[in-house]
């Protein structure tokens, strides 16, 4: 999905309005610390005037040298207390940043929240959420050379207006460079950033897909990909680190070339007595301030053309919704305590019955899907939507749930229409185990709870209705395990009846799941219908499955074909009505199984 164009200076106004005091401090302190060198300036000018004899009133040496000292102490502790100012600024930049692009992200229905890789949207929580705080951060630089080169240049006009003429030059050259290679700048940036995303990307997906590259044989050429992908983000890398360090050191070497112009232009006039030693030291001490102004003026005209870039590539995170949305103003919470977990408390319209009408839900730019569903699911019923492969089984649940955006239909709890299934199919109305169940990297405790505060008891009880006890009871750190990235150190049963045990420990009306018994074995998996069934009986189950043990429990069997409905009934009346249905039992192995 194409971004909308962004408005750089739009949004970097909206995030300084976000913290507009603490910037309004930043600036203020920054600008004493670039203004305040004039104070030592004018110091080493009266210094050097004393010591050549120029003036013989005044300040003694010893007093200047103490001046300049305290100056010293003095300078450290408010650039000391800039950069702890700059640091919290900069935070809660990058802070507002995330939480907007993570907001969109579970804004957008389930199944389709990325766009991206995870890899390569990384990258943009990452680097460019970074590259956009630091542009925005040097505002404050901005500010304070503005304040400084006026007073500066004043001061060196006053002494000699041609000698501080020529300072201009490097300074207008400077400008007119950064301004000539500001599209250069934004296509290498936007290169690198791509190439960096697609190694990123790949490292993402190849993680993920480790036992499918072995089973295939396929390490040498996935190896040659990554090598592939990797030359082509170092060529881009080099390219925009390059053109970066050529313009900054152009911009440094200004102050030589400053110096230069101010050692011949001056020659003539300290010969002949009109600018002093004095002078020149001024000159010259001012020189490095003014040409680190400059390289901060050309360095932010580079780096803005860098937060463009940035900026549009978080945009693409965004799904559509306006560029405006990564500035929008949030509580980040950042202080106080932190707040208590939710704690459902039950709801308060139990299920009674839930009405699927004329549901049509189609991937993008596709016909895939499902296409005019209608389903009944009665309060405390077992139905099972089973079918062949590419039937429509995961579209029909993640539609049902919101996961998917729906192109038409209408879904109904207890007769009243579900506006937005995404905000309503949630704990404690609805819990869902997906086909493939994600863990985190955490202990199986957390990934049970997720933030909550369920009591002892509680979690037990999911356990047992998800037949995992057996497999905690051999695990040495029982619930403190620590599974792994995706739960790497448990089986893939394991890891569905954790996910399984997640689900339970919600207490929904609403059951959802997809395929839940594909890992388990036959005993395994007729205990797990069983106690769904026995203590569950409350609840409503929506469940997907092609296997023995669960149609025989089923209240209601979907049978898909094509994305449609083909037929709807129990075993006994799909066997003796449905083809499709009996063929599909005919390929199951028989016995228990």
């Amino acid at each position: 999905m194409t971004a909308p164009p962004v408005r750089t200076a739009r949004l970097g106004a909206s995030l300084l309005a976000f913290q507009r005091w603490r910037w309004a401090l930043n600036v203020t302190i920054w600008v004493a610390i670039y203004v305040l060198p004039i104070i030592p300036g004018l110091i080493t000018q009266a210094f050097f005037n004393r010591v050549s004899g120029t003036t013989t009133g005044g300040l003694g040496v010893p007093v200047l040298v103490g001046l300049i000292a305290a100056y010293g102490f003095g300078r450290i502790a408010v650039m000391f207390w800039g950069m702890w100012v700059d640091i919290h600024f900069r935070f809660r930049t990058q802070t507002l940043l995330r939480h907007n692009l993570l907001a969109r992200i579970y804004e957008r229905p389930g199944a389709q929240a990325l766009a991206e890789t995870p890899g390569e949207a990384m990258t943009r929580f990452r680097e460019d959420v970074e590259e956009t705080d630091e542009t925005v951060s040097w505002t404050v630089d901005l500010v304070g050379i503005l304040f400084f080169l006026p007073i500066a240049l004043g001061i060196m006009a006053s002494i000699d207006a041609r000698v501080t003429a020529f300072v201009f030059v490097p300074m207008v050259l400077v400008i007119f460079f950064a301004a000539r290679a500001k599209d250069r700048i934004r296509r290498y940036r936007e290169a690198a950033r791509e190439a960096t995303g697609q190694v990123t990307g790949a490292l993402s997906e190849m993680f993920g897909a480790v036992p499918a590259i072995k089973v295939a044989g396929a390490e040498a050429s996935m190896i040659a990909h990554f090598r592939r992908l990797n030359d082509a983000r170092r060529h881009a890398l080099v390219r925009d680190k390059t053109l970066t360090q050529i313009l900054e050191s152009l911009f440094w070497n200004s102050v030589s070339i400053g110096t230069g112009i101010i050692l011949v232009s001056a020659a003539q006039a300290m010969t002949g007595g009109e600018f002093t030693v004095g002078d020149f030291a001024l000159f010259v001490y001012f020189l490095g301030f003014v040409s680190e102004c400059v390289w901060v003026l050309g360095m932010f005209i580079a780096r803005y053309q860098q937060a463009r870039v940035s900026l549009q590539r978080m945009s693409t995170l965004l799904a559509g919704a306006p560029p405006e949305r990564l500035v929008e103003a949030r509580d980040l919470q950042l202080t106080g305590p932190l707040p208590e977990p939710a704690t459902e408390t039950g709801v308060a319209d139990p299920l009674r019955e839930l009405r699927v009408e004329a549901l049509t839900c189609h991937y993008p730019g596709t016909t895939a899907g499902v296409e005019d569903i209608e389903l009944v699911l009665p309060g405390g019923s077992f139905t099972v939507v089973t079918g062949r492969i590419g039937s429509g089984k995961t579209t029909l649940l993640r539609a049902v749930l919101g996961l998917l955006p729906a192109d038409a239909g209408t879904l109904r709890w207890n007769g009243e229409v579900v506006a937005d299934p995404a905000e309503f199919f949630v704990p404690p109305r609805a819990a869902y185990t997906p086909q493939v169940p994600r863990l985190f990297s955490l202990s199986l405790r957390d990934n049970l709870l997720l933030g909550r505060a369920d009591p002892d008891e509680r979690v037990a009880e999911a356990i047992r209705a998800a037949v995992l006890e057996p497999d905690l009871a051999a695990m040495p750190q029982g619930l403190a395990t620590m599974v792994g990235p995706l739960g790497v150190r448990l089986s893939g049963g394991q890891v569905q009846r954790a996910a399984a045990a997640r689900m339970f420990l919600r207490r929904p009306e609403l059951l959802v799941v997809d395929d839940l018994s594909s890992a388990l074995d036959v005993e395994t998996e007729k205990l797990l219908w069983e106690r769904l069934i026995a203590e569950r009986a409350g609840a409503t189950s929506l469940v997907v499955s092609h296997r023995r043990p669960a149609l025989r429990r089923a209240d209601q069997i979907v049978f898909l074909e094509d994305g449609r409905v083909a037929a709807v009934g129990t075993l006994e009346e799909l066997l003796e009505t449905s083809p499709g249905f009996r063929g599909l039992w005919e390929r199951e192995p028989n016995g228990s199984h």
